[in-house]
């Protein structure tokens, strides 16, 4: 790396656009994130781009929270790469600190993360600090406008940086914002971080750098908090438990005055209902003696209309059999009526066709006698014409 080459390390929580950030302005094509696992799992930069006539580089860190490694991995990964840097005549121009706007609030998990990168740092070198709030596409104007004033203004988020040098940046996603952004820290004085002194200047261990010392303590705040939080329910627990059972004995004695009062309004009903049944049962009896007498009656008026029905109906077979008996004789006066017209028509023809027999023989005598007369007739007519022509002729 040359001494005109700008190395600017990127840093923040896994998954708040630090790779995303790279690519878009180096152009480079680091893993992103598009999950709950991170993608950053180890030191690595972008390579040389130009921006603004410098050469650039820019350096992807692994968040502290990462999904597959221990914090006290991630630190000394950064630690081993910062230091070996530096004992090369290596030093950062600036450090981007990325945090997303559309996080609700800056969790325990997210400030120990800054802690950390605050011990790593050093007070002396914020003033090449940025804070870059990411993200703002998730959150309406007036929301994220909101949480980056509580960031700037509270004590125990970025109001001590601030203070003492560090600027706070909005990134839009778009590469004039990253330009914007990468410009803010293009003309810093490259400066020597504290874990890099401590390391090589102090030669200290990883272990004994104010980093480190500092997520110790959060760890052991966090275990402290853990424990405090598991002692505190196992006394609710406790509480809850004997409450629950306070409220159990009361709700048992409270079920077994119930069922009491149950079991003798359940008794006094039984018996209310034992009486209503044995006077519906003597009811029942009773509607059950007259309802026989009814049905005897009915089976006596039923014998009576069937006796009248059998009379009837042998009646009407009787008036039937002397229909069916004038229906036959009828039909037989209309067969012998039927016969005697059949021979009186066929007499008839008889008589018919001897008239029509006889006037066709006097029709064919008199055509006989006619071309008779008319062949006689011929015969003189032409006698007397050829008279006729002989008198001429004299």
């Amino acid at each position: 790396m040359a001494d005109s080459e700008v190395t600017i390390a990127v840093m923040g929580a896994t998954g708040s656009g630090k790779s995303t950030f790279i690519n878009l302005v180096s152009g480079a094509n680091l893993g992103v994130n598009d999950g709950l696992r991170s993608c950053t799992v180890e030191v690595q930069t972008s390579g040389r781009f130009s921006f603004l006539g410098r050469e650039m580089n820019l350096i992807d860190t692994p968040g502290f929270d990462d999904t597959t490694r221990s914090d006290m991995d991630i630190l000394k990964a950064k630690a081993d790469y910062l230091s070996n840097a530096y004992q090369n005549q290596k030093k950062l121009s600036g450090i981007i600190y990325m945090h997303r706007i559309s996080d609700f609030r800056m969790g325990g998990i997210s400030r120990r993360n800054f802690n950390v990168f605050r011990k790593l740092c050093g007070d002396g070198t914020l003033k090449n600090v940025l804070i870059v709030t990411n993200m703002w596409g998730e959150v309406s104007e007036e929301v994220g406008s909101a949480r980056e004033r509580e960031l700037a203004t509270d004590d125990v988020l970025f109001k001590p940086i601030l203070e003492k040098g560090a600027r706070m940046f909005r990134h839009d996603r778009t590469l004039a914002s990253a330009h914007h952004i990468l410009a803010g820290l293009i003309n810093n004085n490259p400066e020597v971080l504290q874990i890099q002194d401590e390391i090589v200047n102090q030669h200290r261990g990883i272990d004994q750098t104010a980093a480190a010392v500092e997520l110790a303590r959060e760890v052991e705040e966090e275990k402290r908090k853990h424990q405090e939080e598991v002692e505190r329910a196992q006394r609710e627990h406790a509480a809850a438990v004997a409450a629950r059972e306070e409220q159990t004995r009361r709700a048992l004695e409270q079920e077994r005055a119930r069922i009491a009062e149950e079991q003798a309004r359940a008794q006094a009903e039984h018996e209310r209902m034992m009486a209503r049944q044995a006077e519906e049962r003597r009811q029942a009896a009773q509607q059950a003696w007259e309802m026989q007498q009814r049905l005897e009656e009915e089976a006596r008026i039923a014998r009576q209309h069937d006796e009248e029905l059998r009379r009837l109906q042998e009646e009407a077979e009787r008036i039937a059999r002397q229909r069916d008996e004038e229906l036959r004789r009828m039909q037989e006066e209309a067969e012998r009526i039927a016969a005697q017209q059949r021979a009186e028509r066929e007499w008839q023809n008889i008589e018919l066709e001897n008239a029509r027999r006889h006037w066709e023989h006097i029709e064919q005598g008199a055509r006989q006698n006619w071309e008779h007369v008319e062949r006689g007739a011929r015969q003189t007519w032409e006698h007397v014409e050829r008279g006729a022509k002989g008198c001429v002729g004299q």
